[in-house]
């Protein structure tokens, strides 16, 4: 699984494809494997039993009476092969070891006798003394949790979880191999899509940017239905999570929740505490920013990454960004800004434009492993190729070679806009652009912040959520872990995240998007002990990420 890139929204560095707000997780051994190059933490002990909590857990709430032909559904697990959504899932969805099965949850959770959908769920079964089911999102929003463990079940079960748990990834609403999906555009409208740069500051530039934004808005309302759009949010996919948990037989929910995945158990945890038995949350996102918050944080956590990268590149022979780190973002603008009136080629006959290179910049900046990518991508866009960073961002985009894309990021928008409320005065786009445009100056066109209102200003639905602090009380003992370079969810997320559910931070000092179940032992070993034993780390424990 990749991680989901958080880009600007469109017209603050000139992206005209629909923007990405925040994180998820694109990136776990997809991106090192397709490039060929991927080859202290402090303990803080918050309120151990959690927010006005005892030790002890509280029987499972019930479901209202009206719900219980959900709760109470028998599955029907079968091969995985029909749920395969792109060439990398047909591969890896034929191998026998996973089970998969849809269960049924009604449209709307206040007429549960109206229309239904059907989540996916992708199973690898316990093979010891099984506790239950350890269900898990990667993020996005709009990622496959079916595709995620299905590339990452192995490793998650050599470090002991494939023992005790039923691993499942479930593909939310709207998402992956779940019905009825999102759908907003064809892959030739998001290869047309990637060329377009909306640089343009004046105003013909941005009313053409918010046409572009409203197109997109009204191709999804045709295509998927304002009735489904209303509902694919995470308050409706929260309450799915329930139903899952019931459905495969679990008094109580063990969840792995990573980038957008941690606001889906934040969720959950709101509305279910007393069904929590672990939450293991990754990557935070803060549930009571605001989107400009969360935006203009999110940009300056990028150039964060970047300025780290740079570092490390102007250290070394051949940086194309010079030797001098004060001076690589500059430099950095220079080899990128031309690409907005003068894309360069790639050996397979299309164009790198500027949209597209600053994605392949940013979906490197994830992970340090990725840097020796990223020089060379920079170094072949300064000598007029575009190769490396067209793959970089293929992979973002889930584009195949044969030019097709999942819903990944027709559903990211999707979801977004049902999850905040959105920025619907053009005073406050163009505050927003011109705040993300200072915090991650190496994204900047160099003319101007665009001030265009994104898609979610012209959606056809309400929000269902809002910044709010969340209410958790019974709920049990839970673990964040947020990483001091982390990118896409910056480190202090995760520090308020834990304060505000009562429970443990797991501070990680390193330069990636999350850190658990990843494949460092120390980190690792507080991550198992949790989800199997419930035992938090000791107050001072300290991993170490190995560098680049």
């Amino acid at each position: 699984m990749l991680p989901r890139l958080p880009r600007p929204r469109s017209g603050h560095a000139g992206h005209a494809v629909p923007p990405v707000r925040r994180a998820g997780r694109r990136r776990r051994g997809r991106v090192a494997g397709a490039v060929a190059l991927a080859a202290a933490v402090t303990m803080l002990v918050g309120s151990c039993s959690g927010a006005g909590t005892s030790s002890e857990q509280q029987p499972a709430a019930q479901p209202a009476p009206e719900l219980a032909q959900f709760y109470d559904q028998q599955l029907s697990w079968g091969p995985c092969a029909d749920y395969a959504r792109s060439d990398d899932d047909r591969q890896a969805f034929a191998d026998p070891q996973f089970d998969c099965t849809r269960v049924t949850v009604p449209q709307d959770y206040a007429q549960p006798d109206g229309e239904t959908m059907q989540i996916a769920l992708l199973r690898k079964k316990a093979t010891g003394n099984k506790i239950g089911s350890l269900f898990t999102d990667p993020g996005g929003p709009g990622a496959s949790g079916t595709s995620f463990m299905a590339s990452t079940g192995a490793t998650w079960a050599d470090n002991g979880l494939g023992d005790r748990f039923d691993l499942i990834g479930f593909d939310p609403r709207g998402t992956g191999a779940s019905e009825p999906a999102i759908d907003c555009q064809t892959d030739e409208e998001v290869d047309d899509a990637r060329t377009k740069v909306f640089a343009d500051p004046s105003p013909a530039g941005v009313a053409a940017a918010e046409a572009f934004n409203k197109q997109f808005a009204d191709h999804c309302t045709e295509r998927t239905g304002a009735d489904v759009l209303a509902h694919v949010g995470t308050r409706d996919v929260a309450q799915d999570m329930d139903v899952l948990r019931a459905a495969v037989g679990d008094e109580k929910m063990t969840y792995a929740g990573f980038s957008y995945g941690t606001e889906l158990g934040t969720a959950y945890a709101e509305a279910f505490p007393q069904n929590v038995r672990a939450l293991l949350l990754d990557g935070a996102v803060d549930p009571t920013q605001t989107t400009m918050d969360s935006t203009v944080k999110q940009n300056a956590g990028f150039q964060q990454a970047f300025d780290a990268f740079a570092a490390d590149c102007t250290s070394k022979p051949n940086c194309p960004l010079g030797t001098d780190p004060a001076q690589a973002t500059r430099a950095f603008q220079t080899i990128m800004q031309p690409l907005i009136d003068q894309p360069v080629p790639t050996s397979d006959g299309r164009m790198l434009s500027f949209n597209d290179a600053q994605t392949g910049v940013s979906q490197a900046l994830y992970v340090s492993q990725l840097w020796p990518a990223l020089q060379q991508g920079i170094s072949q866009v300064a000598n007029g190729n575009g190769d490396f960073l067209m793959t970089l961002a293929d992979l973002y985009y889930q584009r195949d070679q044969q030019g097709r894309y999942t819903n990944m990021l027709e559903a990211f928008q999707a979801i977004t806009c049902v999850n905040q409320p959105p920025l619907r005065e053009p005073e406050e786009a163009l505050e927003l652009a011109q705040k993300a445009d200072e915090a991650a100056p190496f994204r900047s066109t160099g003319r101007g912040p665009v001030g265009a209102r994104d898609s979610c200003a012209f959606w056809p639905v309400p929000p269902t959520s809002e910044p709010h602090t969340p209410q958790v009380e019974g709920l049990p003992p839970v673990l964040v872990v947020s990483v001091t370079g982390d990118p896409a969810t910056p480190y202090q997320a995760g520090v308020d995240l834990a304060d505000q559910l009562g429970g443990s931070l797991l501070k990680v000092n390193g330069e990636q998007h999350t850190a658990a179940l990843q494949g460092d032992p120390c980190v690792d070993r507080y991550a198992v002990d949790y989800l199997i034993d419930l035992k938090l780390p000791d107050e001072g424990a300290e991993c170490t990420l190995a560098p680049a």
